[in-house]
């Protein structure tokens, strides 16, 4: 029989974690390794361990997806990493892909198709979740529409609004961004709310679009 596929779970919902350890280990060829609920306890387990795959959730506490990543990808290029996350953006999916991420794929994506991204992904191959895929593809063969590097807007926010809206982009939660830069997390929603308000958005993805888009983030 064939060497199993060696797989750490990191995420914080200890539910979900095993609810895929499941998943995972009544699959021949799959065997779960070993747990994280946090970034910096999935670095950790990845020393210990050396699993071929991490399958990572991407907003976690003390260290989110992104940094986990970029962390990883320096240190065990060999580590097949597949993100699972609820987040349905193209702009997360761009984020993770910079620094490494082999697959990315939806919290809501049925049993089949998870089992199939992790088996790409041990391929060596890239895995999108197929909706994103397309309209990814589309994008990067159309070209991004122009970016608004001169915004007036971007001219308004302070220092430290700025700050936050880079750390809000890189999928900070509110909490962590608080202990990042000594504050209270009532001080950072305020400064989130200002955010809102002086570029004129509602949602936290269209901050992290417009991050992007203004070289707030690379």
């Amino acid at each position: 029989m064939d060497k199993k596929l060696r797989i750490l779970l990191a995420d914080d919902h200890a539910v979900l974690r095993a609810g895929l350890k499941v998943l995972l280990n009544a699959e021949p060829d799959l065997q779960v390794i070993g747990e994280a609920a946090d970034g910096e306890e999935a670095i950790a387990q990845v020393e210990a361990l050396r699993p071929d795959l991490l399958l990572l959730d991407l907003t976690m506490p003390k260290l989110n997806g992104v940094e986990c990543i970029e962390t990883l990808v320096k240190k065990h290029p060999e580590l097949k990493i597949l993100v699972l996350t609820m987040h349905d953006d193209e702009e997360y999916l761009k984020a993770v892909l910079r620094v490494g991420a082999k697959g990315y794929v939806l919290k809501k994506a049925a049993d089949v198709e998870l089992l199939s991204a992790i088996r790409t992904v041990a391929r060596g191959e890239m895995f999108i979740y197929p909706t994103m895929a397309a309209a990814f593809m589309y994008r990067q063969l159309v070209g991004p529409a122009e970016p608004k590097r001169k915004d007036k807007k971007l001219k308004q926010l302070s220092e430290r609004e700025e700050e936050v809206l880079r750390y809000l982009a890189l999928g900070h939660t509110n909490q962590e961004i608080a202990d990042l830069l000594h504050v209270s997390v009532k001080t950072v929603e305020t400064y989130k709310a200002r955010l809102m308000e002086k570029l004129e958005m509602r949602k936290r993805a269209d901050l992290v679009r417009y991050a992007i888009d203004h070289g707030i983030i690379e």
